[in-house]
């Protein structure tokens, strides 16, 4: 059984303190979800299988979309945990962004993020390519980059931003997405390459 983490998250600027409650119960319900079916399954294993197929499909699809919104939310909390710090213009990781992205990976990221629909975008690191591969996952399993690790995690779901910006304030929930980030987690991430 897997618990939900507590995270130490100081006063975000943009992101309200009732945004980030909602947005952290959520969370527990991808936790408390993942479980219940974790559970449901380990029944139905003892079973005849063909007796529950339907419903044993439907769990198994349902797995996914929970695991990942779990796993990805802690991804997205981890990030603002300690201070927003700048990213390190002398660092590896800014190095490697202005070697592959000239300058403009935040803009290319930014409109990852804008893209129209449910989802994240996530920028994962290629350890084998040596590169960056920048992407958008719709919902939360759909998409994935299989095996390379997630670097950096911005939910654009409606939920994170809906309460503090409106139907249409995604952009500006990702500009306070960005003031608030740690920088220095991310580049721990990066360095682990």
């Amino acid at each position: 059984m897997y618990e939900a983490k507590k995270f130490d998250l100081p006063k975000l600027e943009g992101i309200s303190d009732e945004s980030v409650k909602q947005h952290l119960a959520l969370y527990e319900g991808y936790v408390k979800n993942f479980n219940a079916i974790a559970a449901k399954l380990a029944e139905y294993a003892k079973e005849d299988t063909e007796k529950h197929a339907l419903a044993l499909g439907e769990l198994i699809r349902r797995k996914s979309f929970e695991f990942d919104g779990m796993r990805l939310h802690e991804l997205y909390f981890a990030q603002f945990e300690g201070t927003s710090t700048p990213l390190s213009v002398n660092g590896s990781l800014a190095k490697a962004f202005e070697k592959e992205y000239r300058g403009y990976f935040q803009e290319y990221f930014r409109a990852i993020g804008n893209m129209r629909g449910p989802g994240w975008a996530i920028l994962y690191y290629d350890p084998i390519g040596k590169e960056f591969q920048a992407g958008f996952v719709g919902e939360q399993h759909q998409g994935h980059l299989v095996t390379l690790p997630v670097i950096l995690a911005l939910d654009v779901w409606e939920h994170a931003f809906l309460l503090d910006y409106g139907a249409t304030g995604k952009g500006k929930y990702i500009e306070a997405f960005f003031k608030n980030l740690n920088w220095g987690l991310v580049e721990k991430r990066f360095a682990a390459f």
